[in-house]
């Protein structure tokens, strides 16, 4: 919209913030480019001025977070939708893992600004502990009710492979030039062993060193 607003419809509070933050995704989405994203070409969009976007927004770093967090919002329903409950807990976990590769590499400067650096918990955390987090946990725990992993704190296990889920991603975002081949295969490779590493040292008891593994790997063949 780039003509102005009508007086009543400029002061519509939450209405006007949602239109701003549609613009900023759309922005972001079209540009893959935070940098490229100005507070003059959103207000443009919405058909308001600068003053009238800070009132809702402290700076540009502000809002760009807002709209990232509401694009993760939708992190979970992408989960959610491939989590069949009558599929074993072991594979619920490699689909939801995919799932979360699947959602970051269709919206790759969104998943780069989610997990930049930062002091303290911001709208974007908040949105991925409240959801994608807990369906995590709960399928964790699955898990751990179906004797896959042993039972305890889902905590450590979900950051555990949360951690390869990221480091793939931003691998296959940062450096897609690297000969990966498919990129869902090469992360579903990485989740794979992931999981399987997480198994194998929880069977054993301890993080075994290299010596142990293969003693215990080799006593296994036997």
């Amino acid at each position: 919209m780039i003509g102005g607003r009508s007086r009543s419809a400029r002061g519509s509070g939450a209405g006007l913030r949602d239109e701003i933050l549609t613009a900023t995704r759309e922005l972001l989405s079209r540009t893959g480019n935070a940098e490229a994203v100005s507070i003059r070409e959103i207000g443009k969009r919405v058909g308001v001025s600068a003053p009238s976007i800070y009132r809702h927004f402290a700076d540009k770093d502000e809002l760009i977070a807002a709209a990232v967090a509401q694009v993760f919002e939708e992190l979970d329903a992408a989960i959610e939708a491939v989590t069949a409950q009558t599929d074993p807990p072991i594979t619920r976990l490699q689909e939801q893992g995919l799932a979360y590769v699947r959602f970051a590499l269709a919206h790759p400067e969104q998943y780069r600004l989610a997990t930049v650096p930062t002091e303290a918990l911001g709208a974007v955390d908040m949105v991925l502990t409240s959801g994608a987090f807990q369906r995590f946990s709960d399928t964790v725990r699955d898990c751990m009710a179906a004797g896959v992993i042993t039972p305890g704190d889902p905590t450590p296990v979900v950051l555990a492979l949360w951690a390869a889920a990221h480091g793939i991603t931003s691998l296959l975002i940062a450096k897609p030039f690297i000969p990966w081949g498919d990129p869902e295969e090469a992360a579903n490779r990485v989740l794979c062993a992931a999981l399987a590493g997480y198994v194998v040292i929880d069977t054993i008891g301890h993080d075994p060193t290299p010596e142990e593994f293969t003693a215990w790997l080799t006593d296994l063949r036997r």
